[in-house]
């Protein structure tokens, strides 16, 4: 049986913080304007501010189209959402796939500390870096966005 693992990240903000947190938290359907990776992202169930709700994100990553369908828990306190997969290209390779991410507010900006939470579904499959990488670019993108509004 696979062992479960993780991948972390930190990112810088130069946007304040707590802007960066509502998008995540409560505007997702904004990221496509700020991300060219990202095509859409869509209520499935629930709706945009509800914990436990399911969102629908399409994007590309490395050049083919992905769907990737989460279940959003937040942390208001620590500022922390937390995507579980519970269906999408992730899951064809990883048994279990979160992604978090932490915003921490510094000064006049921020750092968001990603982390991807997987369990593989074989012991041999590579860990998902891709998928890590296209969240620190979406992180960047958005903040760039943030900033220049």
């Amino acid at each position: 049986m696979a062992q479960a693992d993780k991948l972390e990240a930190d990112v810088e903000l130069n946007a304040p913080a707590d802007n960066f947190y509502k998008i995540f938290y409560s505007q997702a359907h904004h990221v496509p304007n700020a991300s060219d990776s990202i095509h859409a992202v869509e209520v499935h169930e629930g709706d945009w501010e509800t914990p436990g709700s399911t969102k629908l994100w399409k994007y590309t990553l490395e050049g083919n189209p992905e769907y990737f369908k989460e279940k959003a828990d937040v942390d208001e306190a620590n500022k922390t959402i937390t995507f579980t997969a519970v269906e999408g290209h992730v899951l064809e390779q990883y048994k279990s796939y979160k992604a978090i991410l932490r915003v921490i507010p510094t000064g006049d900006g921020g750092l968001v500390k990603i982390c991807v939470e997987y369990e593989k579904l074989k012991a041999d499959d590579p860990p998902p870096s891709k998928y890590l990488d296209i969240l620190v670019s979406v992180v960047k993108d958005v903040d760039a966005h943030l900033v220049k509004a």
